[in-house]
């Protein structure tokens, strides 16, 4: 399967989910939350491991992963202090909408700039093999 696809349809997943939690009761949201930071944690690691390692082979693309591996830094920190938050917390709702407005930020970095520049620069071949060792 194409690499690129399926991280799309990653960054889809999760964000149907901020849709979900946006109309949710306060209990609900939690449960999101939790299916969020799930997602969250499964895509970074993948594409921290296997799509950034082989972009970062290609000296255009250094300074974008290297940006993408901070921005996924900071979500995983946003993701621990909301996990610590109790459910009635104050700042579980602001949490989240920040998290959210960096993750749009960083798909948007992403579709816009990254995964249109590794369909130039990497050989469908090499999609399709990114593909088999994220899925």
């Amino acid at each position: 399967m194409d690499a690129i696809t399926l991280l799309k349809t990653d960054h889809e997943k999760v964000k149907s989910l901020f849709e979900q939690a946006e109309n949710a009761s306060d209990k609900e949201k939690v449960s999101i939350f939790e299916k969020i930071k799930e997602e969250l944690e499964i895509h970074t690691h993948i594409e921290e491991t296997i799509l950034y390692p082989k972009l970062k082979e290609i000296e255009e693309f250094k300074d974008l992963t290297l940006e993408a591996v901070e921005e996924h830094h900071q979500a995983k920190i946003f993701l621990r202090e909301i996990s610590a938050l109790s459910e009635d917390s104050e700042k579980f709702e602001p949490k989240l909408k920040v998290l959210q407005e960096d993750i749009e930020h960083h798909v948007e970095e992403e579709e816009e700039e990254m995964f249109k520049d590794a369909r130039k620069k990497l050989t469908k071949e090499e999609i399709e093999d990114l593909g088999e060792r994220l899925s």
